[in-house]
């Protein structure tokens, strides 16, 4: 089989863009998914539908998977003959999952005589295939190895993250619970300048120019948190005690929604209570281990 071959199964918004990029390549590209019409364009343009998943599978030595969860690549992997077709195949995996599911794929693949190496895309589709496009890599070193030429056309942003498959999902739902985090405070943030007649897209743009100096702290507090020594370096934490009671208590004055900030202070306020506030604000950590 020839290093510029892939086996493409799945072609939801992600799965298209996948398959349309390593086209873009030069890659000879197979694909296949439970509704075959959604491959009529990229098979006017070069790339072979398979009849099966098992056919696609059987075209190249590498498969990407991307599909919208391990319930369907679970019946996928049921479906006739794909248990056969996976001796002496790589799959990479870019479906969305748990460490769970990426362990359970992982001794799937291998008991089938397939190598495996779980993915997360940390990026839209329309921001594939760029040199600072982000894509998480977890399983077997010599796997990665491998895989990384195919990986590389998809995503320049590649980190590594090791053997354990679980590695690449764990990562991104700690990273999701960032943003997802992160996304609930800017939407707080939008109703109060809402309420105080500001101009929310100015609100927006104020946020993005103090990210990078954000992103920073993150990176200064998780630091903080591997090496254990919580003395205050850079923000106490009972700053933050009495800051998200301020927000607490502003947006019950405004009469608006109260959910994040009641959550945010109630947290900063129980780890004041446990002897916390003298130190630097990561030790809230101390309190999410309990």
């Amino acid at each position: 089989m020839s290093n510029k071959e892939v086996s493409v199964l799945g072609l939801g918004a992600m799965g298209l863009v996948i398959a349309q990029i390593y086209l873009d390549q030069g890659y000879k590209v197979t694909l296949w998914n439970r509704t075959a019409d959604k491959a009529d364009a990229l098979v006017a343009k070069g790339a072979v539908l398979a009849r099966s998943a098992a056919e696609a599978l059987r075209a190249s030595r590498v498969a990407v998977m991307c599909v919208y969860d391990y319930r369907a690549a679970d019946a996928i992997f049921a479906m006739d003959g794909v248990a056969a077709a996976m001796d002496g195949r790589l799959l990479v995996q870019l479906t969305t999952g748990s460490p769970r599911d990426a362990r359970d794929a992982e001794a799937w693949a291998h008991r089938h005589g397939a190598a495996y190496l779980e993915g997360a895309i940390q990026a839209a589709p329309d921001q594939m295939g760029r040199s600072d496009t982000p894509l998480l890599a977890s399983g077997a070193q010599g796997v990665f190895s491998e895989a990384e030429p195919w990986l590389k056309v998809l995503a320049g942003g590649i980190v590594y993250l090791g053997e354990k498959a679980s590695a690449a999902a764990a990562m991104d739902l700690a990273t999701l619970s960032t943003i997802y985090g992160t996304m609930l405070g800017f939407l707080h943030g939008a109703r109060i300048a809402e309420h105080e007649g500001f101009d929310v897209a100015e609100f927006g743009r104020i946020v993005a120019g103090i990210m990078p100096t954000f992103a920073a702290f993150l990176q200064h507090e998780g630091s903080v948190i591997q090496s254990g020594d919580f003395t205050i370096s850079q923000s106490p934490m009972r700053i933050s005690v009495e800051a998200t009671q301020r927000i607490l208590q502003a947006a019950q004055e405004a009469g608006i929604n109260t959910e994040f900030p009641a959550f945010a202070a109630g947290l900063f306020k129980r780890a004041d209570a446990a002897g916390l506030g003298g130190e630097e604000l990561a030790a809230l950590i101390k309190l999410l281990r309990q």
